[in-house]
């Protein structure tokens, strides 16, 4: 943690939807004037994609059938810990990024499904914002979560997980449902052990839990709507949290337990502005203060 140089970390699983939490705080950052580099947690894979299915496959011949990029010997968490506290230290690192499709080809000059080289943390900045898989990973080898001054996890509840990855895989990147399910129970094990973990170390949780059918997401034909949904929201500390303020301002919320909300799933955006602003003004007046 920095006071001069803060780093918010967004976890969550493939498909758990912190792209779009991502965006939510790019809003706040342009709306405030808060200059941010981000970082992907896809640019800490230690293999590109032609690398990763040959190692796939060469492990499910050995008799490993969980291979994933979930687990940390598939992740360059050591230098992932290192960005951060680098960054911490002095405001500088290296990024680079992992080119998904085409449209990232030309904005990165590197082919699809592979890295684009190491480069320089664009200069100066006001915080660092991470959003991927392991941004709050503690293991035997690496500390991430220490390193981060406000840590956010996204976890739908998983059957709703297990939808959106299957409708995305299949809209975005052409697998059928069946490869979908493959990975999803390949991954299992490291799930389970390096994936909800990390949700222990979030300040801050944002589940969404549908209020629709979803007990087969297996054959689920569309993803529960925002008005289909609601969303419980943790706070690891509740203290200085305005509750009052936020049942006041968000419609049909309610409170749960001592440090959880709960909100309609459309309301998901105008509680995260409201939640998520003072805390990110508090980090960048504590950094000025400490310029």
């Amino acid at each position: 943690m920095s006071v001069k140089h803060p780093i918010i970390s967004v976890t969550g699983s493939s498909g758990g939807g912190t792209t779009t939490v991502r965006m939510t705080f790019e809003n706040i950052f342009r709306r405030e004037n808060v200059e941010a580099v981000f970082i992907e947690g896809d640019s800490f894979h230690r293999y590109d994609r032609a690398e990763m299915a040959k190692r796939q496959a060469d492990a499910a011949v050995s008799g490993n059938h969980n291979f994933s990029h979930f687990s940390p010997e598939n992740n360059l968490l050591e230098e992932l810990e290192e960005t951060f506290a680098e960054y911490g230290r002095s405001g500088t690192g290296r990024l680079r990024h992992y080119v998904h499709d085409a449209e990232e080809e030309a904005l990165y000059g590197a082919p699809s499904g592979t890295f684009s080289e190491w480069a320089p943390m664009p200069a100066p900045s006001d915080i660092l914002f991470y959003e991927g898989l392991h941004g709050a990973a503690v293991t035997d080898k690496v500390n991430v979560a220490q390193h981060a001054d406000l840590k956010i996890g996204v976890v739908p509840v998983i059957n709703l997980e297990w939808i959106q990855k299957i409708h995305r895989d299949k809209a975005k990147r052409g697998y059928t449902a069946e490869a979908v399910t493959d990975t999803i129970l390949r991954r299992m094990p490291d799930y389970v052990h390096y994936i909800c973990p990390q949700f222990g170390q979030t300040d801050i949780n944002f589940q969404r839990v549908p209020i629709v059918d979803t007990s087969n997401p297996f054959i689920a034909r569309w993803i529960p709507t925002a008005d289909e949904s609601m969303v419980v929201i943790r706070f690891a500390n509740p203290r200085g949290i305005d509750f009052p303020y936020l049942l006041s301002m968000i419609h049909d919320s309610f409170m749960s337990r001592a440090n959880s909300i709960v909100i309609p799933g459309g309301k998901l955006d105008v509680a995260m502005q409201l939640i998520l602003t003072p805390f990110i003004l508090k980090l960048i007046e504590k950094k000025r203060r400490a310029a």
